[in-house]
């Protein structure tokens, strides 16, 4: 069986290929690999005069094919389950390709690779070859081919043979009016909308001195023809490289351009997974967040753009070199003469061997191995360029590497060297070769991505507030500091939730800020040396946290310091999920600009909550929690790749070896939340309850139980009262509720319980449980009874009481005596006995708890019946006779 494919996602150059080779493979069958881009499908639709016999990938059985044929792609990685067929006995493979070389290229047993704008172009080179008459439908289908495939010939990788096959098929009656439609297509009211997105999140990065444009957006769903919306920013911009990815499901897709030989966006695409040519690419991103996706893109454009060759140029000749047998002696001496720090060793005058600096000749020198020949002492894993390397790769060795000098080697011969003093003369003398910023967005990115929201926060903060934050931005800039506000305050701003807990990040010394913050407002200050923190505690008891945010680091080759935005990148990067990544600029000039590096404000608008990276959850588990919590409390929903990260950490066990105490934070603000049924629920789906307790599931018992919780905690609430009660230990109590006391006892170790606190917990498990086998009897308990079983249990233990209690009468039983008996006092207390006459002792005791038992149960009401009782039951004279 002879079988004609394309790769996945065939566009018009695919089916176009397709259609022509079927007239060289007349037995063969035409099936794709997979999906047809949208235009494609619709051009089927549309056009049912143009009838082509393809099969249905399922129709074919692949073990039976013997002959392959390929058009427009020579990567296995493209071509789905027709890979399968590789691997087929005596198979063989014939190739129609127009894309340059890759290493993963299948190699064929015909090839037709040639160097033009499109394969279109090649079949039509070969018609005219062998002279193959077309019809005009042909003429047209190849045409789009040709017209898709080189941008209308405004791609740099077209070439004349693309002209010359146009007109050629023009000859041909090709219908150019069939081309246009097809081609150039209107956008619908959606697609004006993703356009608009994708062109407010642009960035312009400036590498190696091109632009290059960097946009993404997060989509819900699947969107046909992303490639079509990529091309009118290209054209309604005028750029010349554009790189858009669009998260789509749990996958990222990359659609690239360029018009520029310096950006070969084929050769990114393919470090992606993805394949193309030099002037449009494509690729299918899985496993990797947006941001990471990213940052990956621009380590991949400063890696491979490539300017021109500037190492020939740069460098300096003839070297100064020894000879390897010369003697450390002699070599320092060379060094001294000629004002060098570094001398390659070289053999037969041109092969480098190695190069020894000053330092390691002199110190040699000094431990009196002078006489020693310098090859004992050199330094061999030395790097070396070619003359045609770019200024990317000698700042790479030079600054990443930290070589002093790079040898300059072509065919194995030493051309000349260049120092770390040429490369900051030609830095410093043309400031077209000083390294951009790579980290952050430039500032001619073209829709400003720091916006400012004053009116938020006028809007959702009171005067007091905004008041301070204007006031600690003012307090920064006096003392050269830049101040953000940053976290669940920006990320709670935005969503207009009044949150008062104030987190400031300050880059510089965070600590020597918070202390002038304190002088200006005659505040206390708290510090962290350890963490670079401190907690500055207003007059009015209100607190301020302030951290720093690191300094200075290099993200790439020849970045310069990021000592602005950069720095505060970093320091947001490090946090949980994009929603809690963002800062606001409290700074005078500045103030109120939102700073948002990785599309946070996308995240909040679409209610999702990612991770920043895709070892989050590996590097913090609690994060896991803090994902539910969010999640359920903000009407969030994890997305896709977050929350298969979050299943793969959960199989990882990684809260056996994890510090108990930090999960047990966590978990302690999941059941203080307002309703922490859904987030217990949404744990069970994630079997996460196995490590609070092995063996503990989210069934109807246990969810009877919460639910009973929760409406004693909402009926508590109600009462009002001045006395505080800990939410998420009556939820504890009710998760724990059948466990034994051992198994307690291993929950208060593996979460770190002091020891005090693991005494209280057990103690007060154990001692209500045993109340509710006693409210469980059928006997009708007396007032009294109820006071002396309860008064000793704190408010948690009488909720847990409420709620897991099964009759109605103990419930009544639990919540009379927290509403009316739980600070029951009667009217005589020890200083009335006194003044009765009876002598101070264990006798004041018996007294008082005998008259409380019967007001309790209704046989004394007022004062006189209380002193009645007393003398009745309690006779001065036999009292102190007893004594």
């Amino acid at each position: 069986m002879e079988v004609i494919t394309t790769h996945m996602n065939a566009d018009f150059d695919s089916l176009a290929s397709m259609v022509a080779a079927r007239k060289f493979y007349p037995d063969a069958v035409m099936a794709f690999a997979g999906s047809q881009e949208k235009n494609i499908r619709d051009f089927f639709a549309q056009s049912s005069h143009y009838f082509f016999d393809f099969k249905r990938q399922k129709q074919i059985p692949l073990d039976k094919v013997t002959k392959l044929i390929l058009v427009d792609t020579r990567l296995a990685g493209r071509l789905g389950n027709f890979a399968k067929c590789l691997k087929n006995e005596n198979i063989e493979l014939h190739i129609y390709d127009h894309h340059p070389d890759t290493p993963e290229d299948l190699k064929g047993d015909v090839e037709v690779i040639r160097a033009v704008g499109s394969t279109s172009t090649i079949f039509v080179q070969l018609f005219r070859e062998k002279a193959i008459s077309i019809t005009k439908d042909e003429a047209t289908l190849l045409s789009m081919g040709i017209y898709e495939d080189t941008g209308s010939f405004n791609y740099a990788t077209t070439t004349p043979d693309d002209l010359e096959a146009a007109a050629w098929l023009l000859e041909q009656g090709a219908n150019l009016h069939t081309v246009s439609q097809s081609i150039s297509r209107e956008l619908t009211v959606y697609q004006l909308g993703l356009l608009n997105d994708l062109i407010k999140s642009a960035i312009n990065y400036t590498i190696q001195g091109i632009d290059i444009i960097v946009a993404k957006v997060a989509l819900k769903e699947y969107v046909d023809e992303f490639a079509l919306l990529v091309r009118h920013f290209m054209v309604m911009e005028n750029l010349n490289v554009l790189f858009a990815l669009a998260g789509m499901e749990d996958r990222i897709y990359l659609i690239a351009r360029s018009r520029v030989p310096e950006v070969n966006v084929g050769e990114i695409a393919r470090d992606f997974g993805g394949g193309g040519h030099a002037s449009a690419a494509s690729a299918t991103v899985k496993n990797m967040t947006m941001i990471e996706a990213e940052e990956k893109l621009v380590r991949l454009l400063n890696k491979h753009v490539r300017p021109q060759s500037l190492a020939g140029e740069l460098m300096s000749q003839p070297v100064i070199t020894a000879p390897p047998d010369i003697s450390i002696k002699n070599a320092n001496q060379v060094l001294t003469r000629y004002n060098i720090t570094v001398l390659p060793i070289v053999e037969k005058k041109s092969k480098l061997l190695g190069i020894i600096s000053r330092r390691v000749a002199e110190k040699a020198i000094f431990h009196n191995l002078g006489d020693l020949p310098v090859s004992d002492y050199m330094t061999t894993d030395v790097l070396s360029l070619p003359s045609s390397a770019s200024l990317a790769d000698i700042q790479e060795l030079i600054i990443e590497h930290r070589q002093r000098l790079i040898p300059v080697v072509d065919d194995d011969e030493l051309q000349g060297v260049i120092t770390r003093t040429d490369l900051l003369n030609l830095l410093i003398d043309d400031p077209a070769h000083q390294p951009k910023n790579l980290i952050s967005a430039d500032e001619r990115s073209y829709v400003e991505r720091h916006r400012n929201v004053s009116s938020f926060l006028a809007e959702v903060l009171n005067k007091e507030m905004t008041i301070l934050l204007r006031t600690i931005g003012e307090v920064a800039e006096e003392n050269g500091y830049t101040a953000y506000a940053v976290g669940g305050f920006v990320r709670d701003l935005l969503l207009r939730i009044k949150n008062l807990d104030l987190d400031i990040v300050v880059e510089g010394d965070g600590i020597k800020f918070a202390k002038k913050l304190a002088e200006h407002f005659g505040a206390a200050v708290r510090t962290h040396e350890k963490f670079s923190t401190a907690l500055v505690i207003m007059p009015n008891g209100f607190n301020i946290d302030v951290a720093t945010a690191r300094l200075e680091y290099y993200e790439y080759p020849a970045a310069m310091p990021t000592v602005e935005l950069s720095s505060l990148k970093l320091d947001l990067y490090r946090r949980d999920f994009t929603i809690n990544a963002m800062a606001i600029n409290l700074n005078s000039e500045k103030f109120g600009t939102l700073v948002d590096f990785f599309n946070s404000q996308t995240d909040i608008k679409e209610r999702r909550i990612r991770i920043l990276h895709n070892l989050s959850f590996v590097e913090d588990p609690t994060r896991i929690f803090r994902a539910i919590r969010f999640e359920q409390r903000m009407g969030f929903t994890i997305g896709k790749h977050t929350e298969k990260l979050l299943k793969n950490a959960v199989k990882m066990n990684l809260f056996n070896r994890f510090l108990g105490h930090r999960c047990f934070t966590e978990l302690k603000l999941i059941f203080s939340e307002e309703n922490p049924i859904p987030a217990i629920r949404r744990m069970a789906e994630f079997d996460l309850l196995k490590f609070i307790l092995p063996g503990l599931k989210f069934d109807k018992r246990m969810e009877h139980n919460l639910t009973e919780t929760q409406r004693a905690m909402a009926w508590y609430k109600l009462l009002y009262l001045d006395e505080p009660c800990q939410q998420w230990l009556v939820y504890l109590f009710a998760i724990l509720v059948h466990s034994t006391p051992s198994e307690l006892k291993v929950f208060c170790t593996k979460f770190e319980f002091v020891e005090s606190h693991k005494s209280e917990l057990l103690k007060e498990k154990e001692a209500a449980d045993k109340i509710l086998k006693e409210l469980s009897r059928t006997r009708r308990l007396r007032t009294s009874e109820i006071y002396w079983l309860l008064q000793e249990r704190s408010h948690e233990s009488l909720l847990y009481l409420i709620a897991m209690a099964r009759k109605k009468t103990a419930k009544k039983a639990v919540s009379y005596f927290v509403t009316h008996l739980r600070h029951y006092k009667t009217y005589i207390q020890g200083v009335d006995l006194k003044k009765m006459g009876y002598k101070s002792g264990p006798i004041y005791k018996t007294i008082l708890n005998h008259l409380l038992e019967a007001k309790l149960d209704g046989e004394v009401e007022s004062r006189a019946d209380e002193i009645k009782f007393i003398k009745r039951n309690y006779p001065l004279e036999k009292t102190e006779k007893a004594r």
